[in-house]
């Protein structure tokens, strides 16, 4: 009897290979590509290049953060990419006519805003957050092009343009601000009785309400999240561009969704982590930014970005069917 309680303590500790790729993938495939990328350009692992990666990525890293929240929530928010516009040209219009700080303020509390109604048409009607989203990002679209009359806003502001040019040493401040809302988003989500709530709605909203949770709240809160992570990520892209666009953002609703995903949050809600999402954004960069240095033809970069999100959700699947 001891032998075999012994057997099951042993086989219970071995090593699962299959799961710790399941768990782990995402940085597998990144530590790969990190090596390969360094022996085919001389030009890849440079402290020059490996900044610029995560500066070019900002705004997506940004996105992607709060949106795993929502994901997580069992939510879906495609509007993230309009928000981005109006919060975009709205900081443009008030860093040019207004004052830069009050534009760099403003930004994400209209992003804040615009989330908070998503939110709030989701939970006061009881229509799934894909149609709501999918609808506010038309609307939301439409505002921005009202906003500027479908002009650009050229925004020639030094005291604007420091939050997307500025530097300490070779670090952009915009990664610095994208650091610090990710330790925001990790905080709310593992540390709080927020981030609690948000895995209970995801996992099983009706278990959640029956336990005393405000599930509704709960689901408001993320979508805000979500809305004022785009709003910020806008004011920075502007000030980095000194150009506001009313088409600003458009399919980064698609890329966030897609980084989160290949991070490894689960889509049906209720699991997931802020550094899988991150992961998979720093992922998409580098595939981004491998094939760029290698001259490859784009094509292949949205055909191999393709088939390892199909991989990614194929692993995902096993892993919830054993």
């Amino acid at each position: 009897m001891a032998d075999t309680t012994l057997t099951k303590t042993s086989a219970a500790r071995r090593f699962d290979f299959g799961d710790f790729v399941r768990q782990y993938g995402v940085l597998i495939i990144i530590a790969v590509m990190l090596v390969a990328l360094t022996l085919l350009s001389p030009s890849f692992l440079t402290p020059r290049n490996l900044f610029n990666i995560l500066n070019q990525s900002t705004p997506l890293f940004i996105i992607a953060c709060a949106l795993t929240l929502v994901i997580i929530g069992g939510g879906f928010d495609l509007s993230t990419g309009a928000i981005f516009g109006v919060a975009s040209v709205s900081a443009a219009y008030l860093a040019v006519n207004v004052d830069p700080l009050v534009a760099i303020i403003a930004a994400p509390l209209i992003g804040l805003l615009l989330g908070s109604i998503n939110g709030i048409i989701i939970t006061a009607f009881n229509v799934h957050s894909f149609l709501v989203t999918l609808a506010t990002s038309l609307v939301y679209r439409g505002m921005a092009i009202l906003i500027t009359n479908g002009k650009l806003i050229p925004v020639r502001v030094e005291e604007f343009a420091w939050l997307g040019r500025a530097k300490l040493d070779l670090v952009n401040v915009a990664v610095l601000v994208m650091l610090a809302f990710m330790v925001l988003m990790m905080f709310i989500l593992n540390r709080t009785t927020l981030g609690r709530a948000i895995f209970a709605v995801g996992g099983n909203e009706e278990a959640a309400l029956l336990s005393g949770i405000r599930t509704n709240l709960v689901k408001i809160i993320t979508f805000a999240l979500s809305g004022g992570a785009a709003g910020l990520a806008g004011v920075i892209t502007v000030s980095r561009l000194s150009m506001g666009e009313p088409q600003a953002g458009t399919g980064y609703e698609f890329e966030a969704i897609a980084a989160v995903i290949l991070g490894g949050t689960s889509i049906m809600g209720g699991a997931g982590a802020i550094w899988r999402s991150m992961a998979g954004v720093l992922l998409m960069a580098l595939i981004g930014n491998g094939f760029n240095i290698l001259n490859v033809n784009p094509f292949f970069k949205d055909l191999t970005t393709g088939v390892i999100i199909v991989l990614a959700v194929a692993l995902a699947a096993t892993g919830n069917k054993r």
